[in-house]
C-alpha cells in the first residue's frame, strides 16, 4: 500500500498537471479570440460576448497565481522544541519553472551559490526561499560531514531534529538504480551510470524521509544508494573548492556517539535566495 506522503506527492504533481492543462487551455482561448479581431465589428462583437459567456475572461479560472501550488504539513513545537516557528510559506503566486540562485556565504571560504530547480522542485525551492527571507539560516552551523559524503546545514538546534514547524513531502527523488546492476549496489555509481546524488548536489534530508523541512545535504562526492531519500533540490554551480574545503575537516563524536561532528565549525553567516543574475552575498573567511 502507498505511503501517505506517496499519496500527497502524488495529488500535488497531479494538481500542478491540472493547473498546466487549465494553463494551456486559457492560451488557446486567448489566441482564439484574438484571432476574430480581424474580422468585421459584428463578429468580434459575437466573439468576444460568446468568449464572456464562456469565461474566458474569468480570473478565478485563468488566474493560476490564486491557486495552491504547495502544501505544507504542520510539525508540533510542543513535541519537539527543536523546531522553530517562523510561519509558513504562501501556497499561490509560487512560481513553477526556471531557477532561481541560492547564495550561501560562510566562514570556510568563497560563497556557495546553488541553481534552485525550481521547475523540477517548486515547493522546496518556495521553502528555502521563504526561509531565506526570514534569515532562519544566518549564523548558524552545519553540524555533520556524513559518512554517504555531504556537509549536511541548516538545523539552528544543531542536533538533527530543528527545523521550521511545517515540512514538505518529497518532490524530486532520483529513481532507484536498475535491480540488473547488483542485489547490493555501491554507494557510488556503477560503471556506465551516472550517479544519482553527483559531487555538487543539493538536496533536502527530513526525518523521517519525506518530511522535509529546513535541512539540506550538500554533496562532494558522487552518492548512489540503492534506495534514494533525498529530494534534490539544486546544484552548486560556484564555491565547490570551498565545499571541498568543509569535507576534509575532522570529524569527532557528536552527542549521540556519531563521529560525524565537524572539529572545526563551519557557520552560516548568511543564504539568501534570489534571481540568478542577482550578486553573490560576501562571507567570513576562516
Amino acid at each position: 500500500m502507498a505511503s501517505s506522503k506517496d499519496r500527497q506527492r502524488k495529488l500535488a504533481r497531479a494538481k500542478l498537471d491540472r493547473q498546466m492543462a487549465r494553463r494551456a487551455a486559457s492560451e488557446r482561448r486567448r489566441r482564439r479570440i484574438l484571432a476574430g479581431l480581424g474580422a468585421v465589428v459584428a463578429v468580434i462583437v459575437i466573439a468576444v460576448g460568446g468568449a464572456w459567456i464562456g469565461g474566458a475572461f474569468d480570473s478565478k479560472k485563468t488566474d493560476t497565481t490564486a491557486e495552491d501550488i504547495c502544501t505544507w504539513t504542520p510539525q508540533s513545537a510542543s513535541s519537539n522544541t527543536s523546531l522553530k516557528e517562523v510561519g509558513t510559506p504562501p501556497t499561490k503566486g509560487i512560481a513553477t519553472s526556471g531557477t532561481e540562485a541560492m547564495t550561501i556565504g560562510t566562514n570556510q571560504g568563497e560563497p556557495i551559490v546553488v541553481s534552485l530547480d525550481v521547475t523540477d522542485a517548486p515547493c522546496s525551492s518556495e521553502s528555502l526561499k521563504y526561509l531565506a527571507g526570514k534569515k532562519f539560516y544566518d549564523n548558524t552551523d552545519c553540524h555533520e560531514i556524513t559518512a554517504e559524503g555531504a556537509v549536511r546545514c541548516g538545523d539552528p538546534s544543531g542536533t538533527g531534529q530543528g527545523g521550521p514547524t511545517y515540512s514538505i513531502y518529497s518532490e524530486n527523488l532520483p529513481s532507484a538504480p536498475d535491480a540488473s546492476a547488483g542485489p547490493s549496489p555501491a554507494p557510488s555509481a556503477a560503471a556506465g551510470q551516472a550517479p544519482l546524488y553527483p559531487k555538487g548536489t543539493v538536496a533536502l534530508i527530513g526525518d523521517p524521509p519525506g518530511t522535509n523541512g529546513s535541512q539540506f545535504l550538500i554533496f562532494f562526492k558522487d552518492f548512489s544508494p540503492a534506495t534514494p531519500e533525498y529530494p534534490i533540490v539544486g546544484t552548486v554551480t560556484s564555491g565547490l573548492d570551498t565545499v571541498t574545503k568543509m569535507s576534509k575537516i575532522p570529524t569527532v563524536a557528536n552527542a549521540t556517539g556519531d563521529k560525524v561532528k565537524p572539529s572545526k565549525k563551519i557557520t552560516i553567516t548568511s543564504l539568501t535566495v534570489a534571481d540568478p543574475g542577482a550578486a553573490p552575498a560576501a562571507s567570513a573567511d576562516s
